[in-house]
């Protein structure tokens, strides 16, 4: 059974390995040099933030997400736990949190573009870039619960 809890110091390096594994099954679009230049930042800021996690049964994380108020900076699973409705059940978490909650999603990341629409997130805008300036086109999104 999955529960959600916030993160501590020690749950630093499981969420880059989470994130790893999630980057490398859905984001091909990314240039090996950008791919390794990512996760540069990633390694030294991830262990840094707090994030809510889902756990499985002995406490292992196996998916993150970041909030930053009712923003979604980012939201991970760990690909060996896809489809099992944790990426929903993380989502759900942020809105009881928050109530209308946005996020970013890369644009050439159609899985995830799709489970956003399937969650009922809405296009708010577009950008050519993402936050860094690299050409990965992003579509903002929101989700309202009056959706």
């Amino acid at each position: 059974m999955i529960r959600i809890r916030p993160s501590t110091s020690a749950d630093g390096s499981r969420a880059v390995e989470i994130w790893r594994a999630a980057v490398d099954a859905t984001h091909d679009f990314l240039t090996p040099g950008d791919r390794i230049a990512i996760e540069e930042q990633v390694r030294s800021f991830l262990p840094q933030v707090s994030l809510w996690l889902a756990v499985d049964a002995d406490d292992r994380p196996v998916a993150f997400m970041l909030l930053n108020g009712s923003s979604m900076e980012a939201l991970f699973i760990d690909p060996a736990y896809r489809g099992q409705g944790i990426g929903k059940a993380l989502v759900e978490h942020a809105v009881r949190l928050h109530g209308t909650i946005t996020t970013d999603v890369n644009e050439q990341n159609g899985q995830a573009v799709g489970f956003y629409e399937r969650m009922g997130f809405t296009a708010t805008g577009r950008s050519e870039r993402d936050a860094q300036g690299r050409a990965y086109p992003l579509v903002h999104l929101l989700f309202s619960p009056q959706n």
